[in-house]
């Protein structure tokens, strides 16, 4: 069995559980044998999926586990100020803005423990590793506390490793400079099952802090099942972050039962207030 079917099976195992199906089975009729049909299973939604055991159990200060973000291009200040003030009267864990907004929200946070977040190498992730790092430490000068860079996705395509840890590497050597917490984006919708699990583990070699599902620009975003099996990949320790297309307050639960410890959303407003947002990010 080779390291990618031993992590689906592990992740699949720990969906059985929860649905109740007999694990004492064989053959490839039997869900445990058969991750392809589970993940079909859990992607279309049959099921809100709640995993026990290794996985965390859903919070009730949904809050903190908020990143409120805004990274539309054509956010105006006026927007900007406002997520500011939405997660300084929600509590959120952070705002996560564009770099050209960092200075300015770090100014207007200023004492009030929320976290400022930006982003690195987005949305497509094909900068140098170079230009990474240039781009991380200007930002934390700026004020950022959190930093969310793309990976090299064709470079992990290509089979590149080492250059996908060192692109990796830059920006999390430069946030620890001054103890900035990283977050490295995988964009798991443009990758198989085991260049996920690949890129994680790159990522904790690379000493970052998080992994994280998506951009909330490319063709999909966060999935129960990507986020299991990035959790089964990093261990009980490393941080994951599920974004991109969550609107719900039962998408974020989900999302947190499997493996998430912090959420990007647009909606976080709208969860809290209990209602549903169609916004994509």
């Amino acid at each position: 069995m080779t390291d990618r079917d031993a992590l689906i099976e592990a992740v699949t195992r720990e969906v059985i559980a929860t649905l109740g199906v007999d694990d004492d089975c064989t053959g490839d009729d039997c869900a445990v044998h058969s991750s392809e049909k589970v993940r079909a299973i859990v992607a279309n939604g049959a099921s809100r999926v709640t995993f026990s055991g290794k996985a965390a159990e859903v919070p009730t200060d949904l809050h903190r586990y908020i990143d409120h973000t805004l990274l539309k291009p054509e956010a105006t200040e006026e927007q900007i100020d406002r997520i500011c003030d939405e997660a300084v009267e929600f509590r959120f864990a952070s705002v996560m803005i564009n770099p050209s907004w960092v200075k300015h929200a770090a100014q207007r946070l200023k004492g009030t423990g929320i976290a400022v977040g930006t982003v690195v190498g987005f949305p497509l992730g094909a900068h140098t590793p170079e230009v990474k790092a240039m781009e991380t430490r200007q930002a934390l000068r700026d004020g950022a506390d959190e930093i969310d860079m793309v990976i090299n996705i064709g470079a992990l395509k290509s089979g590149q490793h080492d250059l996908v840890r060192k692109d990796i590497a830059r920006v999390t050597d430069a946030a620890r400079e001054v103890g900035a917490t990283t977050k490295v984006i995988l964009e798991t919708a443009l990758l198989t099952d085991e260049e996920k699990v690949i890129a994680s583990r790159l990522a904790k070699e690379a000493k970052a802090d998080f992994v994280k599902t998506s951009t909330g620009f490319s063709t999909a975003g966060a999935t129960v099942f990507d986020v299991a099996l990035m959790r089964e990949a990093v261990g009980p320790d490393m941080g994951v972050k599920a974004a991109g297309g969550i609107r719900t307050q039962a998408d974020m639960e989900d999302m947190i039962a499997a493996g998430a410890t912090r959420i990007g959303a647009s909606a976080g407003v709208s969860v809290m207030q209990g209602k549903t947002s169609d916004d994509r990010y």
